[in-house]
């Protein structure tokens, strides 16, 4: 991005000048523009990132006070700064996507994931899951392998593959995922859990994970409410028998 190419212009320019103009032993000259570059680059990406930061904190602020358009729009401005910075526009996606997914606008939210940064699991998972409603299990599977290699030590996310295995009739490959997830986990005691109950033959128990599971819309709107109002501790109503 533009900082590395700076950065880079800035050390091949100063080793010429060391080297050629000043005589100065190659091995120094090199060394010299190496820590130039480092420095160049340091104090630039530094730069970037306070001002998307800044855009951060406004959008987040939006977003907690239940302005979502306008939040969106904050972060969707931050993509002026994505030429600059290496990986910030798949971080951008991955933001912007995830929140329209959690607004259950799909249409608008697939665009985004699609394009988002591969360790950023929770996106990686909601794209996944896209792709296995659009009936396309083999894109799905890739997306999936593409997050567990980015985030190995994410129980949920090795549990959301397993459990989109099984809602394609692949239960081998649901136990085969889950017992790989055990060996980068070893001890974790949901994948354990869950890998018990398929093999037993049950379904796979993913309330556990709580709010970060239910983000994911593999529940009915139904449960979800109830799930919310449970943890909001909403009063239940009484039936008085005559």
């Amino acid at each position: 991005m533009y900082n590395l190419l700076i950065s880079c212009g800035v050390a091949v320019l100063l080793f010429l000048i060391l080297k050629f103009a000043a005589g100065l032993y190659w091995l120094m000259s090199l060394l010299i523009a190496t820590l130039a570059f480092m420095g160049v680059f340091y104090f630039l990406s530094r730069y970037i990132m306070k001002k998307v930061a800044a855009v951060m904190d406004t959008a987040t602020k939006d977003l907690q006070a239940q302005r979502v358009e306008k939040g969106i729009r904050e972060l969707k401005g931050a993509f002026k700064y994505a030429k600059w910075q290496i990986y910030l526009e798949g971080q951008l996606n991955a933001q912007i996507g995830s929140i329209y997914y959690m607004r259950r606008d799909f249409s608008n939210a697939f665009p985004y994931l699609e394009k988002s940064f591969f360790k950023n699991w929770v996106s990686m998972g909601m794209l996944a899951i896209t792709y296995m409603k659009r009936n396309k299990p083999e894109t799905m599977r890739s997306t999936f392998e593409k997050a567990v290699q980015g985030s190995p030590k994410e129980p949920l996310l090795w549990s959301l593959y397993a459990y989109c295995l099984c809602e394609i009739n692949d239960q081998e490959g649901a136990k085969s995922t889950l017992e790989k997830g055990l060996k980068k986990i070893p001890g974790n005691e949901s994948l354990k859990s869950n890998l018990e109950l398929l093999r037993e033959g049950k379904k796979m128990k993913m309330r556990q994970f709580g709010d970060m599971w239910f983000q994911f819309h593999l529940e009915s709107v139904g449960a979800i409410q109830k799930h919310h109002a449970s943890a909001m501790g909403a009063p239940r109503r009484r039936v008085i028998r005559k």
